[in-house]
């Protein structure tokens, strides 16, 4: 984004700052679940593997991935929406 003149160092500063306030836990979620999701929905694993995550702990989803929230909402999945 930097090279492309869409953000500003400044700005980079400020997201990591907040990025740093998030508290993040590692949680365990299956795979085969995931794999599952993945094949009906016609999505990439990894897609697959958050809302899997989601799914497991009631957790909304946010993401600038529009495919990906798209996928979400399909799956029951509350998403946040961010307009960038």
């Amino acid at each position: 984004m930097l090279r492309r003149k869409r953000t500003t160092p400044d700005i980079i500063a400020q997201a990591l700052g907040v990025y740093r306030q998030i508290p993040i836990r590692f949680v365990d979620v299956e795979l085969d679940e995931s794999l599952e999701i993945a094949d009906v929905l016609g999505i990439y694993a990894y897609d697959a593997y958050l809302i899997r995550c989601a799914q497991k702990y009631s957790a909304p989803l946010i993401s600038l991935d529009a495919g990906l929230m798209t996928s979400a909402k399909r799956s029951k999945v509350r998403v946040i929406e961010v307009n960038p």
